[in-house]
């Protein structure tokens, strides 16, 4: 599970609705059936409109991805694993490594793998792993913007909701208390709106491109590290290469480290 997703959409409503009874609202007057209508309904729609249906049907699994913890194995244990596969590589050749092929489980390090294995010139290999990669980010961009969409277009919804309250408010102004009660259901949908929009949906597509961003900085690193395991560079210099593509602090820690670290194969 992915803890801050939760717990940022607990503290979201939890604010909400404290926020709410500070001010003196009841609870109950936030759930105004026509308000919840142009809203959740108005929102569906904008984002049926502006996606094909394949991409919809994606919908649940980028849910998925969002409250759950991408399980990605540490760039420590990558770079431990890729220079041990260079020593290997340099003693025996690259046939070594098919045991260790065998055992990996991840498919798009165990493509690249057995693409270099089966001796794959390294623009092909680097073609074909560039290829994936950049369909694995349309895929999560898609999923992003499908988020930015609905974030885009419910705060709208909840101006539009309020005019179409409005009117219907002022549509009898005999009963000075009705006429009360239906201006403030009417902006129910303005906070609705602003609520879901800002709150919850464009706050989830940041999450979808940050986590889509650590997956394809990690798999470039891998595709590095293939292809020099291919190439035969020394042990050291994949290790000091694929640090480069990690953060200060991280990178200190593995090149003072050594090449220690866990194993993925």
């Amino acid at each position: 599970m992915d803890i801050s997703s939760v717990v940022g959409v607990v503290i979201a409503f939890v604010t909400i609705f404290v926020g709410v009874v500070m001010k003196g609202v009841p609870i109950t007057n936030l759930f105004v059936p026509a308000a919840l209508l142009i809203i959740i309904g108005g929102t569906v729609a904008t984002v049926i409109i502006a996606f094909p249906m394949k991409e919809l049907k994606r919908i649940p699994k980028i849910f998925k991805i969002l409250f759950t913890e991408t399980k990605l194995p540490s760039n420590a244990a990558i770079i431990a694993m890729f220079t041990e596969w260079a020593d290997l590589a340099r003693r025996e050749g690259l046939l070594a490594l098919e045991s260790k092929a065998v055992e990996i489980e991840d498919p798009f390090l165990k493509n690249g793998l057995s693409l270099a294995i089966d001796g794959q010139n390294a623009d092909y290999i680097r073609d074909v792993l560039t290829e994936e990669v950049e369909a694995m980010e349309d895929r999560h961009a898609s999923g992003a913007a499908i988020f930015t969409q609905a974030g885009t277009y419910a705060p709208t919804l909840g101006v539009l909701g309020a005019v179409v309250g409005l009117i219907a408010a002022l549509a009898d102004m005999s009963d000075i208390d009705a006429l009360g009660h239906a201006i403030s259901a009417a902006f129910v949908a303005t906070l609705l709106g602003i609520f879901t929009g800002y709150v919850l949906w464009h706050p989830f597509a940041n999450k979808m491109k940050r986590k889509s961003s650590v997956e394809v900085k990690q798999k470039r690193m891998i595709i590095e590290g293939i292809l020099s395991v291919l190439e035969g560079e020394a042990p050291k210099v994949i290790q000091q290469k694929l640090a480069s593509y990690l953060p200060m602090e991280e990178r200190k820690q593995i090149l003072g480290g050594g090449s220690e670290g866990g194993d993925l194969g």
